[in-house]
């Protein structure tokens, strides 16, 4: 998603809000499949139940750690490398979501020091 340059005029309100439900829209959908990949690799890895694989991946990522121990090897692997994914998802979807406000802000102070210099 590209933003306006420094030295147009910031977006109107509504376009902002628009603006704002796309990232919040993106955000959702990058968890909404990290949960269905997550689901589908306990349920394959550790023959979890899709109930049980879906209670694992919202435990992961929401920061609150796993449930069930993995008795696998592959369950294992699976398990930490979705940890570290995991984190790393909570980041990016923050950022996503924060991102037009922080935008709006500097460019509202941006455009009102150019303003007072013309």
């Amino acid at each position: 998603m590209v933003y306006e340059h420094h030295r147009t005029q910031p977006l109107s309100r509504g376009q902002f809000i628009r603006r704002l439900v796309g990232h919040l829209g993106l955000a959702a959908a990058l968890v909404g499949l990290s949960v269905l990949g997550g689901m589908v690799g306990y349920r394959h890895f550790e023959g979890l139940s899709w109930l049980d694989g879906f209670l694992e991946t919202a435990m992961l990522l929401g920061g609150m750690g796993a449930i069930h121990p993995p008795q696998t090897d592959g369950g294992k692997l699976f398990a930490g490398g979705f940890a570290l994914y995991a984190g790393l998802i909570f980041i990016v979807t923050a950022a996503i979501m924060l991102a037009p406000l922080a935008h709006r802000i500097m460019h509202r102070l941006h455009w009102d020091e150019e303003r007072d210099e013309s």
